[in-house]
């Protein structure tokens, strides 16, 4: 039997996958085994009971009912425009106690003590809270009358906020930014009022933010164990947020392994430029290119062409995520209207951000799978019986699935379904996994589903001798991770621990999101570019098999750079540092994939037909280097996101690599695929071309000169003040901040005007006004060329 000559590669690509994972799974035991534990009670000396666990859990299922991470954050994780409100319940309740005890002491408040009095009140402050007062044999948490007051100070507080009240309570005045009244907060917040109607579901609610926020001020127990760096205890959230009043500041491991991370970086970028240096030195020129197109004589088959509603449906998503995100982004600027028009009273920011991010995942996805249902008789030149019943079929479920989760998480918000109809149908309150869980079965059937079409499709492809097997295995294992993978999303419940919704909600965004899909992009475009031979197959598969393990090795354990501060022991802020800086080390040669993308769109006047699909795979390189690469790295070292978890150097992340990435492959998938669709009339791509390039400056204006600064600025004040201040409305409304908040105006108006302009075109492709009616006179030369030998 020949010996494979990929099998070493392949063997490194198993030893990567399973040793990560092997990794992740067990740091998950351990999350669980340490996390923040949920009390069955939290009462005072004398016995008064101040919550319990089961109000705790509640309120986080009405906290999740109402938008959840779409409405503020809690550890650092959701929207940006609303509080942290782990953060923020942390601060104010602190403020109220430390009033509390200077009134008592001192007759005066706390703001006006000097030297030594607020060195006195502070480290009373100070051993308070970072006491950590629970018994694990009686389950109980014991706070002082004192902090029970103050407790009970923040249920009426943001009682009054979530609510509809005018003013607060006189003692609770001097707790607001500015002293602003709540209408002025809830407009600051765009929380609309009543956003919690009822007083039972605010208690619970209020009983969650109280635990999250005890999370994040209380020592962990040590159990014997020190972590490397540290000499003083560190909270549950590794003194995540920074807070002052009781001296949340970065703790050694945070500065040791930020440390460790930079030179874990700087050493694999120069062990794979050394490998790439030799790799291009080592590597066969390629062969001639064909002289005309390999696809020329595909003729689409009948579940091809059923593909095509596919796309047409990914180009109306685009349209309306792009305005839900206009809107959303000036909720940030008008709170609770757009343009003086009312319009949080049926489509809250809550909402709007939701659908924004939830379409965005749709139509990514959607252009993905459709590229693949295309792909799969393509590659085997074999037409399965009842193939396009199953696309028909798979289309119909997608379209059930969108509109129910669009509607589900719509009426969630108005908080007229019982708590576990909402779980189920309405709102997980989840960024990125938000649909309930009904929904969410449903799509992990549907992926299956798509998985079963992809597979009898290629596997005839299998039997067909040649070394196109190992990228057709490869093709077929990422296939298997897209539909897999989002399984992690069901491996918590309505009552699971926060800290364990998080983990398993990271698989889900970043292995993924971020991790498979990454993978099948790679598999894909070397398919497409093997298939029309601008590439030889032996030379693809063996870039990708590399390419997708370097990727994965600092992909699969860097998921745990989501997780430094939610409630998780020290090692995986360790490992998460020094992964997920090596996740970066791929993407430093990006620019030489995006300079032979570029050369292979002018390699032979055919290849000229697929010039802006190719275009848009070029702007992917860019974007991976920029969005995830530099601006990922960005956030990702600890003592980085110490001070920025939270803030809108998360959505420059997001936006950049998300969309610039993901996005920007989505629509260069699909029109290539809308080539092949449209046999070979030539494409009027005057249009095309200034889609392109005001999507591209869009995104980069939309960046650069407005959510960039507001997050740098932000951060600067997470260091001086803490991070209740850089969240704050105080600061956050400021003339100079408001700014810079309207000036994203300028790239969010001409991304837009791309993105009609791109659905303009591919609306042509059906209507005619994006077509000639001759032949591409690329392909007619090309034929004429061939036929004359």
């Amino acid at each position: 039997m020949k010996k494979n000559p990929y099998l070493k590669l392949w063997l490194v690509f198993a030893a990567v996958f399973i040793g990560s994972f092997a990794v992740l799974g067990y740091y998950g035991t351990e999350i669980y085994r340490k996390a923040p534990p949920y009390p069955e009670k939290i009462a005072t000396p004398d016995g008064t009971v101040v919550t319990t666990s089961e109000q705790i859990l509640k309120g986080q299922a009405v906290w999740q009912s109402i938008g959840g991470q779409q409405l503020g954050s809690v550890w650092g994780h959701g929207s940006y425009v609303a509080p942290d409100w782990s953060a923020d319940w942390l601060h104010r309740e602190i403020l109220y106690f430390a009033e509390r005890l200077s009134q008592r002491s001192y007759g005066k408040p706390f703001a006006q003590l000097t030297g030594g009095e607020r060195a006195e009140i502070e480290q009373a402050v100070k051993d308070e809270y970072r006491t950590n007062t629970y018994d694990a044999t009686t389950d109980t948490l014991t706070v002082s009358a004192d902090r029970a007051a103050a407790i009970d100070a923040m249920n009426r507080y943001y009682a009054a906020i979530f609510g509809d009240a005018e003013s607060f309570d006189a003692d609770l005045k001097f707790l607001a930014d500015g002293e602003m009244s709540p209408p002025e907060l809830r407009d600051a917040y765009a929380i609309p009022a009543h956003t919690v109607k009822d007083a039972d579901r605010q208690a619970a609610m209020n009983s969650f933010f109280f635990w999250a926020a005890w999370a994040c001020g209380t020592e962990r127990p040590t159990d014997g164990e020190v972590a490397a760096g540290d000499s003083d205890p560190i909270t549950y959230t590794n003194n995540w947020p920074p807070e002052p009043l009781i001296k949340n500041q970065p703790s050694g491991s945070v500065v040791v392994w930020s440390v460790l991370s930079f030179v874990f970086l700087l050493a694999g970028v120069g062990a794979l430029a050394w490998y790439y240096a030799v790799a291009k030195h080592r590597e066969e020129p390629n062969s001639e290119l064909p002289g005309s197109d390999p696809l020329l004589a595909l003729s689409p088959t009948t579940s091809m062409r059923a593909t095509l509603k596919y796309f047409w449906v990914v180009a109306a998503l685009i349209v309306v995520q792009v305005i839900l995100g206009a809107i959303t982004a000036h909720y940030g600027v008008e709170g609770e209207g757009f343009y003086g028009f009312p319009l949080a009273e049926w489509l809250p920011y809550s909402v709007t951000r939701t659908w924004h991010t939830q379409l965005g995942i749709f139509w990514i996805a959607t252009a993905w799978l459709a590229t693949g249902l295309y792909m799969a008789p393509a590659v085997s030149g074999y037409e399965p019986k009842f193939q396009r019943t199953g696309v028909n079929l798979l289309f119909v479920c997608l379209l059930i699935i969108v509109l129910g989760t669009l509607f589900g998480t719509w009426y969630s918000t108005r908080q007229e379904m019982g708590l576990t109809a909402s779980y189920w149908f309405g709102h997980q309150g989840l960024e990125y996994v938000d649909l309930g869980r009904f929904w969410q079965w449903f799509l992990f059937v549907g992926l299956f589903l798509w998985l079963g079409l992809m597979t009898r499709a290629m596997w005839p492809a299998f039997r067909q001798p040649g070394e196109h097997k190992n990228l057709l295995a490869l093709f077929l294992i990422s296939s298997l991770a897209i539909a897999g993978f989002y399984g992690a999303g069901l491996m918590y419940g309505q009552g699971s621990h926060y800290a364990m919704i998080e983990y398993w909600r990271w698989w889900v965004v970043h292995l993924w999101v971020e991790g498979f899909f990454e993978v099948f992009a790679t598999v894909v475009i070397a398919f497409l570019f093997t298939r029309m031979g601008l590439l030889r197959t032996g030379l693809a598969t063996a870039a990708v098999l590399f390419s997708c393990s370097i990727f994965l090795f600092g992909g699969i354990i860097g998921t745990f750079h989501h997780l430094y501060f939610t409630g998780t022991p020290t090692a995986v802020l360790a490992l998460g540092s020094v992964f997920s800086a090596m996740e970066v080390v791929p993407l430093v040669l990006i620019g030489f994939e995006a300079y032979e993308n570029l050369t292979l769109s002018r390699a032979k006047r055919w290849v000229s037909a697929y010039r802006w699909p190719i275009y848009f795979f070029v702007a992917v390189a860019f974007w991976n280097l920029v969005g995830a690469g530099l601006f990922g790295f960005l956030i990702n070292p600890p003592i980085a996101l110490y001070y920025m978890q939270g803030l809108n150097t998360t959505p420059v992340h997001g936006h950049t690599a998300l969309f610039g990435v993901y996005g920007m492959l989505g629509i260069g998938l699909t029109l290539f695929c809308l080539k092949g669709l449209t046999q070979h009339k030539q494409w009027k791509t005057g249009t095309l071309k200034f889609a392109f390039w005001t999507l591209n400056w869009g995104l980069a204006l939309m960046v650069l000169i407005s959510v960039l600064p507001v997050g740098l600025l932000q951060t600067v004040a997470s260091v001086d003040h803490g991070m209740w201040y850089a969240r704050s409305a105080e600061f956050l409304q400021g003339p100079g901040m408001d700014t810079l908040r309207w000036l994203r105006v300028i790239g969010d108006t001409i991304f837009a005007v791309g993105i009609l302009a791109l659905g303009w075109f591919i609306a042509g492709l059906h209507f005619g006004w994006s077509v000639r009616s001759e032949d591409d006179p690329a392909f007619a030369d090309e034929v004429s060329a061939t036929s004359g030998h």
